[in-house]
């Protein structure tokens, strides 16, 4: 069933889609398109989804850039690609050592879930080897979730990773089939399109999202969200650009807090039971109305991300807990004491 409202009443539509409906694409572009005086209605309106779903609990997840640098591939807003001369540290796969610190970090964060990211196109037989056996030691110490970000990956190396533990692998759409070519060249959409049903195939659930912001249309966001919600992947990432100096994307300023939390109601209403993410981007283009954004997504980032810092923890919990939202325990239960 697909349906459309116009004029749009933002809190029938929301009604309509925890009624099973698919919002059509007119409704889709309405969103995207409204008039700021609608926002806080429109926000009011997705967070009735999010909290028939998730409830006012908010996930954490602390990602860590396992291998930095020295990727051959020419994803333009990456500053770990081939063509970037973007100022980064560039380092092999992190000892064992590191990596259990970094996990006892997130840990002490209150992380329900573990990032492990790697840069490169797919990860050779030692570096995989050596993700493997570091999963398998935070899987025996820590109630976590373990999430990985290893680049391509086939079903055979998708069932390996479940065998040693992890519980969800992320690989990125990025962005709407059409717009693809537009941001990368070394590989295409299908390639990434095959990594997510590798992963379905192993019996992994899926991490799937884009980045915002790296000049696609209205229409593309909105085929991008239902690509996502025709592969049923679980969690969805929602990045905005970084313009980072040294990538071909450096020059890309084309976001707003406001435009930001309207693709956010735009996933949660396309994409309604999912977990979705506010990730890379969040303090730079949100900026003082983070808070807001949780009202339509319910997980963010904690610490930093691949290439670039992220806000400090403690403002997070605040910023949670300020709001009236409760961090959510890797069980799904709520911590007692957010602090």
């Amino acid at each position: 069933m697909s349906l459309t409202a116009t004029p749009l009443d933002w809190s029938q539509l929301a009604e309509q889609v925890l009624a099973g409906a698919l919002i059509s694409r007119e409704a889709g572009r309405a969103i995207l398109q409204s008039p700021d005086v609608d926002l806080l209605d429109q926000l009011a309106a997705a967070y009735r989804i999010r909290h028939h779903y998730w409830g006012n609990r908010v996930r954490l997840h602390f990602l860590l850039n396992a291998q930095s640098g020295l990727c051959p591939e020419d994803c333009h807003y990456c500053s770990q690609s081939k063509i970037s001369t973007a100022d980064i540290e560039k380092y092999p796969l992190l000892s064992q050592e590191k990596i259990l610190a970094a996990a006892e970090r997130a840990h002490q964060l209150k992380a329900g879930t573990f990032c492990m990211a790697i840069s490169g196109r797919t990860p050779t037989e030692p570096v995989f080897e050596g993700i493997l056996s570091a999963v398998r030691q935070i899987k025996a110490q820590y109630p976590m979730r373990v999430c990985t970000t290893l680049g391509l990956l086939d079903q055979g190396q998708a069932e390996r990773l479940s065998q040693a533990g992890v519980d969800r692998v992320n690989h990125n759409l990025n962005t709407a089939e059409s717009h693809h070519g537009q941001i990368c060249t070394t590989h295409g959409f299908q390639d990434r399109l095959e990594t997510v049903q590798a992963v379905q195939a192993a019996g992994l659930t899926t991490c799937s999202g884009g980045i915002l912001g790296m000049g696609e249309t209205d229409d593309k966001i909105i085929d991008l969200a239902l690509t996502l919600r025709r592969l049923e992947v679980t969690s969805v990432p929602v990045n905005f650009l970084i313009p980072i100096a040294g990538t071909p994307f450096a020059g890309q300023q084309l976001l707003t807090p406001q435009r930001c939390l309207r693709i956010l109601c735009l996933f949660r209403f396309l994409l309604p039971a999912q977990e979705i993410r506010i990730a890379g981007g969040r303090e730079v283009h949100l900026r003082s109305l983070q808070p807001l954004g949780l009202y339509a997504a319910n997980s963010i980032f904690i610490g930093d991300y691949l290439t670039t810092p992220g806000q400090a923890a403690q403002r997070d919990f605040a910023m949670i807990r300020d709001a009236g939202f409760v961090l959510e325990t890797a069980d799904g239960s709520a911590y007692d004491d957010p602090e």
